[in-house]
């Protein structure tokens, strides 16, 4: 898929499809609060990269609550990651899937995100997807 050269006009074709409900997010979580993982599909037309911003201080405003990614790559267990981020920090990660060379070539691995189970404390994070949805 191309895309055009500036977001209003690839919101505008989200528009056209009836994507029109707008995805930016602020997240909060509470002590046991967790976001199961998953991907940020909302539509037929779906931009390839999103944006976490951690908004608070691990250790000192929130225990737990780990930035949590899992690649599923084909005929492979998956593999879990934890992204250490400090307050401000910013994630830029794919939607649902990236590109990795292989000996016989490129392939795709699928992509999951969450955030791990918040023990103590408030944590906030903005979301932001660049695509609409339905």
């Amino acid at each position: 898929m191309r895309f055009p050269d500036d977001h209003a006009a690839f919101l505008a074709r989200c528009h056209a499809a009836g994507q029109t409900r707008p995805t930016p997010l602020l997240l909060r979580y509470g002590p046991g609060d967790y976001n199961c993982l998953h991907r940020d599909l909302y539509g037929e037309h779906v931009f390839p990269l999103q944006i976490a911003v951690l908004l608070d201080q691990p250790g000192e405003d929130f225990t737990g609550g780990e930035f949590v990614m899992t690649e599923q790559r084909p005929r492979m267990q998956t593999r879990p990651m934890v992204l250490p981020l400090s307050k401000g920090d910013a994630a830029v990660f794919a939607v649902a899937g990236r590109p990795m060379k292989g000996v016989r070539g490129d392939y795709q691995v699928k992509l999951n995100h969450g955030v791990s189970r918040l023990h103590t404390g408030r944590r906030h994070t903005v979301g932001v997807i660049f695509h609409d949805a339905v």
